[in-house]
């Protein structure tokens, strides 16, 4: 018993309404293996939703309202997943969801950057000394460079931002991520929702052919 009990990790995805929260939380279920084609959370008359909009009214306006739990493995660890409801009017919810987290992902618009949800879930979880990794997102539309979202979250949010991966690109020129840590650069593909496709890898900051194939913007990540 002590032993699944140390397995698993709870969570929780908070952001500001449209920061895309849920979109997120479907891409992890996706790469964890637990779905196996990605729901939409805009499109009404979609033929998938997202798996954690269950209630209709969810689907009808494409907005959470109440909090979802979905679980995952990954590695040795079993995930219990919350996906919570980011307008304030329900947001009530959230901070009860946030009482019983482990971590907190927090989700940044990129082109919006600091919002004001954001604030106050921020503040939820410092009362409580709940650690948040943060994950800056859209980078693959018109948003601001990565070094002005950076700068932002320190000064709105007064935290140290410590980046584990770095956009090559952003919005029509957006080409990928390189993992710091593994030195190495996943290169992005448009509309992946389905699960089991292989992921194109390339090795090294200094990769000649990445820098062949992506030009000025993999030459400004390098730089950066």
């Amino acid at each position: 018993m002590e032993k699944q009990v140390k397995r698993r990790r709870t969570f929780a995805i908070i952001s500001h309404p449209d920061a895309g929260k849920t979109t997120l939380t479907e891409k992890l279920l996706l790469f964890s293996g637990a779905i196996q084609i990605a729901g939409s959370v805009k499109a009404r008359k979609a033929a998938r939703h997202a798996t954690s909009d269950w209630m209709e009214i969810e689907k009808q306006r494409g907005i959470s309202v109440a909090s979802s739990v979905m679980q995952m493995e990954y590695r040795d660890c079993v995930i219990n997943l919350l996906d919570t409801p980011g307008h304030q009017d329900f947001s009530e919810d959230t901070y009860r969801v946030l009482t019983a987290v482990d971590a907190a992902l927090m989700v940044i618009d990129a082109a919006n950057g600091v919002e004001p949800q954001t604030r106050r879930l921020l503040q939820v979880c410092r009362a409580r000394g709940t650690p948040i990794l943060t994950f800056v997102n859209k980078m693959d539309r018109e948003v601001q460079d990565p070094m002005t979202v950076m700068d932002e979250i320190e000064r709105e949010l007064g935290m140290a931002v410590v980046p584990f991966t770095w956009p090559v690109g952003m919005g029509k020129l957006f080409h990928g991520v390189y993992d710091r840590r593994e030195d190495r650069m996943r290169v992005f593909s448009p509309g992946e929702d389905k699960a089991g496709g292989d992921d194109e890898i390339l090795a090294g900051l200094h990769n000649p052919e990445a820098a062949k194939r992506f030009g000025a913007e993999y030459t400004q990540a390098q730089g950066e």
